[in-house]
């Protein structure tokens, strides 16, 4: 599995082309994957970058948790994946990011890359500080997290 971990700068050329981070590359390299899928996080203004395995594996719990017998399940479904493009990483590691997801996140051609284990996100240069939790609240929610037993973390 691939891990993405860090965040790292970088620049949108004029036709929307960013340079996945060498790190990153390295990582999907290794995980046997240059192509994405990108798509709107439902929770920030960013965008989600998958590897292709992770989507499929993210796809599959959907589906299982979905009724086929339910209109609303089904729009749900529908909304997710229509909402999804697939990103294919040129021979010098960029990847095209359409300008009406760029817009939708408020960058014009400065960003972030933030790695998130087994996906990363693309925020607007500056908007991830934004959104970051204060450091108090942080360290709160993480020794909350990891001082629960195992079992009730799942729940």
């Amino acid at each position: 599995m691939s891990v993405f971990i860090g965040n790292s700068d970088a620049k949108a050329d004029a036709k929307g082309r960013i340079f996945i981070p060498a790190h990153y590359r390295k990582a999907l390299q290794e995980g046997e994957s240059s192509r994405l899928v990108m798509r709107k996080d439902p929770y920030s203004n960013s965008l989600m970058l998958y590897p292709e395995t992770i989507w499929n594996q993210k796809l599959t719990t959907l589906k299982n948790g979905l009724d086929e017998w339910n209109p609303t399940h089904q729009i749900v479904l529908m909304q997710y994946v229509s909402e999804a493009e697939w990103l294919d990483m040129d021979s010098q590691g960029r990847v095209l990011i359409p300008k009406k997801y760029l817009q939708l996140i408020g960058a014009e051609s400065e960003v972030q890359f933030v790695g998130m284990l087994d996906t990363f996100s693309l925020w607007a240069k500056g908007n991830f500080e934004k959104a970051k939790l204060p450091a108090d609240e942080f360290t709160s929610l993480l020794q909350q997290i990891m001082s629960k037993p195992k079992n009730t973390q799942e729940q």
